[in-house]
């Protein structure tokens, strides 16, 4: 079964008095909390393994202890069995039947089950529900880093899945072109507000985010994309809609 991590939302102010622009800060604003709030944590229990680790090694021989921080992003990382607040979810965050991909936006493979997994996600509908993860290939893909900040960029100010669409459809146009001129204009036909796009593009919060998908993917010994897990388990890219479909209802089926 895939496990739900849910966090305390704080409560929202009264809106019908803000104009779109404060409303989209609101909301961006909101998610930067819950993130900030799970980097909190990540960090008390982070400072708690290296006490551990530090007492542990001078109780079994003395000496000078030196602990090395990893490159780790300040957020939880997930595995395929769970689902966190700073997931990007398609579908109910209830649903019996879970399918998380590992994907990147450069990756051709990825763009050709793009439209699979979204007739599936219309098919099933609340039945399940779809989680996105970002895996960028960076040693053949020199631009799945940015097109994945781009999505999160977008999820700020609530168009992740309407971002992560136009990427996938228009791939080879930004693949071939400026992307960085060509995600500004993305931007501008999802009517972001560019000032804010922009800035979080770059953000330490989004850059987090990316990350935080890219080492739970390691862990979770992805080593291509796009990898599908269908609650919590791996399996084999399906060789067409008929062959996925039926997995999911072989799932559901399992739940019932």
């Amino acid at each position: 079964m895939v496990k739900y991590k849910h966090m305390e939302q704080n409560a929202q102010p009264a809106q019908q008095d803000l104009t779109k622009k404060e409303r989209k800060q609101l909301r961006r604003q909101q998610k930067e909390e819950t993130r900030a709030q799970e980097s909190k944590k990540r960090k008390v229990q982070r400072l708690g393994m290296w006490l551990l680790a530090a007492l542990a090694f001078a109780g079994a021989g003395g000496g000078v202890v030196w602990l090395v921080q990893k490159s780790v992003p300040d957020l939880p990382v997930a595995g395929p069995a769970e689902i966190l607040a700073q997931d990007q979810v398609k579908g109910s965050d209830q649903a019996r039947v879970v399918l998380v991909e590992y994907g990147d936006f450069q990756c051709p493979a990825c763009a050709s089950f793009y439209p699979v997994v979204k007739t599936l996600t219309e098919e099933f509908r609340d039945e399940i529900a779809i989680v996105y993860r970002h895996f960028p290939l960076t040693s053949v893909h020199a631009k799945a880093v940015i097109t994945a900040r781009a999505a999160e960029a977008a999820a700020l100010q609530g168009k992740f899945w309407e971002m992560h669409d136009l990427l996938f459809e228009r791939q080879r146009e930004w693949v071939q072109g400026d992307e960085q001129e060509l995600l500004v204009q993305y931007a501008r036909e999802l009517e972001l507000e560019e000032e804010l796009f922009l800035e979080d593009l770059n953000s330490p919060a989004v850059r987090d985010k990316v990350e935080a998908d890219r080492v739970g993917g390691l862990q979770a010994r992805v080593n291509s994309t796009p990898t599908f897990f269908l609650n919590g388990e791996r399996i084999q890219n399906p060789r067409s809609y008929a062959e996925f479909y039926d997995l999911i209802v072989a799932a559901l089926e399992q739940e019932n």
